[in-house]
């Protein structure tokens, strides 16, 4: 930046080199039907460099025909640490193809996707939730490549990456399954989760279902101690008793927790629990958390995997985007 916020230009480069603008041009955009003196184009980058000159994204995007930004839109989900990080993740995957990726949160304070996506004009939008048909006709009118990685929708749209097989809840089930004979599941109280926590529920019901189980008994577990409790007590007094609690992430696990030493009571003696997500808070809790961990950097790189080979022209993937997951053992089951 100039001196009083000015924003450096190409002629600012012209005047530090010596050199006319047009030889700036030539020798930043690396044209191949110009030869620039190897003196010349060291004094160009040289002055570029001193003056701290950044291209004109705009400028950018008229000479290649579209922009380096990925414009992601995210559902209205809490942006806990499992986002946030695979958000991260994407970032720098995506960064490492020389694109930009940018956030839309999905909130109902946030602007109309119309307006955003005409103010970005991304080379390509990644969505991780619905949009409207008119939206997603738009952009493809405007040539934004257009991907969707839905989760929980029966909609077909071009360029839909197939949801993964959902394996975090039959993890925690088997795991419980070899020493308890009644399981219960704790359901997040944020709806705006279901459509993740109700494909891990279903994981846990097939594998009751395989084993001879009961059906898991179902609670709504708030992020309370007070609550959670309630809950607690809920489950051992069932009869019979449930014993082994599959969590729907580590938050969640960690208020049953909470729960079970307010009323005096202990894991994994009373009751054992599993969680999601293994948190750098799961090995602190009381007693240290028994937890699914899965791997989000090549989540994250399969999604980016898909958006740059679409962006090559490369025909649309089938397989669904799939994670590597693990279960993590501690002390609570």
């Amino acid at each position: 930046m100039a001196p009083g916020g000015r924003r450096i230009t190409s002629a600012d480069v012209a005047r530090e080199a010596g050199v006319s603008r047009s030889t700036v041009s030539y020798v930043l955009n690396d044209n191949p039907n110009q030869t620039i003196p190897d003196g010349t184009r060291q004094r160009v980058l040289d002055a570029a460099r001193t003056l701290g000159y950044a291209p004109s994204a705009a400028a950018r995007t008229l000479r290649s025909g579209r922009s380096d930004v990925v414009l992601g839109l995210l559902p209205d989900w809490p942006l806990g640490p499992a986002v946030g990080t695979l958000v991260q993740r994407m970032a720098a995957a995506f960064a490492e193809h020389d694109l930009t990726f940018v956030v839309h949160p999905g909130t109902r304070a946030a602007r109309p996707l119309s307006e955003v996506w005409k103010a970005i004009t991304p080379a390509a939008v990644l969505a991780l939730d619905e949009f409207s048909d008119a939206d997603a006709e738009a952009m493809r009118a405007a040539g934004v490549e257009v991907i969707v990685a839905m989760h929980g929708t029966t909609r077909e749209r071009a360029r839909e990456m197939p949801a993964p097989d959902n394996p975090i809840g039959a993890l925690q089930a088997r795991h419980l399954a070899n020493s308890h004979t009644r399981l219960g599941y704790a359901y997040p109280d944020d709806d705006r989760v279901a459509v993740f926590a109700e494909p891990r529920l279903a994981g846990v019901r097939a594998v009751c279902a395989e084993l001879g189980l009961p059906e898991p008994d179902v609670r709504t577990v708030p992020l309370d101690p007070h609550g959670a409790a309630g809950c607690v007590q809920a489950w051992l007094d069932a009869r019979p008793s449930v014993t082994g609690i599959c969590a729907f992430n580590d938050e969640v696990a960690m208020a049953v927790l909470a729960g079970l030493g307010r009323l005096g009571l202990d894991a994994p003696r009373d009751m054992a629990v599993v969680g999601v997500d293994d948190l750098p808070a799961a090995a602190l809790a009381r007693p240290p958390l028994t937890t699914v961990a899965q791997d989000l950097t090549v989540i994250a790189e399969e999604y980016v995997r898909t958006v740059v080979g679409a962006l090559r022209g490369e025909p649309a993937r089938t397989e669904p985007v799939t994670g590597r997951f693990r279960l993590v053992v501690r002390d609570s089951a």
